[in-house]
């Protein structure tokens, strides 16, 4: 009924462009896109924030009484200006995912990616492998659950996890260089922390993951405080190792 009632009702045509961002919550990125938002309002376009877990949508929405054209040329226009302010921070438009941007970023490459998990408990490989194709570049991985499997599977010495503890940076790093150098691929990512509900301290409470990348140059790590449940730990964790490889497979 849909064509009948356009007909009848002759209603205002809307366009709407969605961006997606990962790297920033939604607090932080508004106030870093502020000045840009603000001159959205005169040219009689609208944001909407979409915040996920890992990743925040910015849709944009303009309304035209019959020519879509005009209002899409208002849309795409701010959409441009919006990619020249935060351009390593959008991975796609539309429906598309982290991990199906960072596959298609892998196979445009020829690369291939392994992944050593402790506290994501091999959620982060249930991402990469929810996208069809991705056995072109997805060995596999290793859920070092426990630190037996750290010290037997991914060659962490017994002495780096007794002085450090497993949530720290230098097990995270090798955690992630092991995997790569055992199932020879040319990316790795790794992660290992405290999802709760229990086994915080003061010193590392609930949340705290440490997450490596590790890959032809080296590797690189950062420590994240994830708030939440354990679920919510989890898939932050998750969608911010992934984010951390985008950021390396960009072009410079």
């Amino acid at each position: 009924v849909l064509p009948m009632l356009q007909k009848r009702f002759n209603p205002p045509v809307i366009v709407h462009r969605t961006i997606l961002t990962a790297g920033l919550g939604e607090s932080h990125l508004a106030q870093r896109i502020e000045g840009w938002e603000d001159g959205l309002a005169p040219l009689g376009i609208k944001l909407a924030y979409l915040p996920s877990p890992g990743m925040v949508k910015l849709r944009l929405s303009a309304y035209a009484n019959k020519d879509a054209s005009e209002a899409r040329a208002r849309v795409n226009g701010q959409a441009d200006a919006l990619y020249k302010l935060i351009p390593e921070l959008i991975f796609g438009e539309g429906e598309v995912s982290l991990e199906q941007a960072i596959g298609r970023m892998l196979k445009e490459r020829g690369q291939t990616l392994a992944l050593a998990e402790s506290c994501t408990g091999g959620y982060l490989s249930h991402l990469v492998t929810s996208v069809p194709g991705s056995s072109a570049y997805y060995i596999g991985g290793v859920v070092s659950y426990a630190n037996a499997v750290k010290m037997e599977e991914l060659g962490i010495p017994s002495d780096m996890l007794e002085l450090n503890g497993a949530v720290s940076q230098p097990v995270v790093e090798r955690m992630a260089q092991g995997v790569r150098a055992a199932l020879r691929s040319d990316w790795a990512i790794a992660t290992t922390g405290i999802a709760g509900p229990d086994g915080g301290t003061p010193d590392k409470p609930v949340g705290t993951v440490w997450i490596a990348v590790a890959g032809p140059n080296g590797v690189i790590s950062r420590l994240g405080g994830f708030p939440g449940t354990r679920d919510l730990v989890i898939e932050r964790a998750a969608m911010s190792g992934l984010n951390m490889l985008r950021k390396c497979l960009i072009p410079l």
